[in-house]
């Protein structure tokens, strides 16, 4: 079977770390993804870790075991390549900007970049996700998150890689879509650009995991006047944004929560919007409750035909699909093609 485009001809991914349970291998994530007919994977280093142990027989591997998990690299590498399976990016590259010069956390956030370049070597991949840090100590100085994320870039640029940089909604600077935009402008570097995810968006900036609607109250601002303040995001970005510093876009909805969660950061320190981001994240068309599908359209109207990737955290998987894997790959694989066939229809002319 040829594999799969969207009506508009974008190709397709799956992130590994967004298929199955922990008792899942990366083997059995792959295989359910190549049958579901994907073009590619976003490689999760979580993923790579747990295959490096299973198969090198060395023990548990190490996150900075960079020979290790470069040698199972290859293994997975050659597998995707049977499979017909690109290993479009690796990710997710966490908290890595705004810390002081000088600090151990910048020397060691620079030695995990360069590590990564390995196994990005290793694997066959020239894309590294890197995710708006929500450290709460970092630098509140937008120049420094600038001059670190140039420096990033130049570091990649060196291997001919690039950075797809995300706005986490929960992040402590850079939540939005216009806050990673406005980074990645003044960092101007031409390997430098974004990574846009309906669900960071969607869920920075109509959703809301602590109220009881789901949705922004901030203020008393009621229904339509947060949609409208929406829609208007979404045209700035249709205008702004060029295609070509569109890297990627990762898909995925979320579930409503009842009760709401808590307004205060949990004992970790992670936010709201940062917990409701790691459990209560299914495909589109399977629970969820955001305005996705504007910011699908949004993103293609600016000409984009890059990959479209899905990114789900489902804490339901287990009771909703246990050990059906194939189940679950072509079920994602229909929810994209649906988005995309919707908005064909809505908005001919894409």
């Amino acid at each position: 079977m040829s594999k799969i485009t969207s009506p508009v001809n974008n190709p397709i991914s799956f992130a590994s770390c967004s298929i199955g349970l922990p008792r899942h291998t990366l083997e059995d994530k792959l295989a359910a993804i190549s049958a579901a007919d994907f073009n590619g994977i976003e490689l999760s280093f979580p993923d790579l870790q747990s295959f490096a142990t299973r198969h090198l027989n060395k023990g548990d591997i190490a996150a900075d075991d960079y020979r290790s998990l470069c040698d199972a690299g290859t293994l997975v590498r050659d597998l995707c390549a049977q499979l017909n399976l690109q290993i479009m990016v690796l990710q997710p590259f966490a908290n890595f900007e705004g810390w002081p010069k000088g600090s151990k956390q910048r020397e060691e956030a620079f030695e995990r970049a360069r590590g990564w370049m390995e196994i990005m070597s290793a694997v066959g991949t020239d894309m590294l996700q890197v995710g708006s840090s929500d450290s709460p100590d970092i630098s509140s100085s937008i120049g420094d998150l600038v001059a670190d994320l140039a420096e990033l870039a130049d570091l990649l640029a060196t291997r001919g890689f690039k950075i797809a940089y995300e706005n986490w909604c929960w992040a402590t600077h850079a939540p939005s879509w216009k806050d990673a935009w406005k980074i990645v402008q003044l960092a101007n570097r031409p390997n430098l650009g974004l990574c846009l995810d309906t669900f960071q968006s969607a869920g920075g900036e109509w959703g809301d995991p602590t109220t009881e609607s789901g949705r922004i109250e901030t203020g008393g601002v009621d229904e339509s006047d947060l949609t409208m303040s929406y829609e208007i995001s979404l045209q700035e970005l249709a205008k702004t944004v060029p295609p070509e510093k569109i890297y990627f876009l990762q898909i995925s909805d979320a579930y409503k929560i009842s009760p709401p969660l808590s307004k205060e950061p949990d004992q970790s320190g992670l936010r709201p919007r940062g917990r409701w981001s790691h459990d209560h994240r299914p495909l589109p068309f399977d629970g969820g409750y955001l305005p996705i599908s504007p910011f699908l359209e949004a993103v293609m109207s600016t000409g984009f035909r890059g990959w479209l990737s899905v990114e789900v955290f489902d804490g339901k998987f287990e009771e909703k699909y246990g050990d059906d894997l194939p189940q679950y790959a072509r079920k994602a694989r229909d929810g994209v093609m649906k988005m995309l066939g919707e908005m064909i229809v809505d908005r001919s002319g894409f």
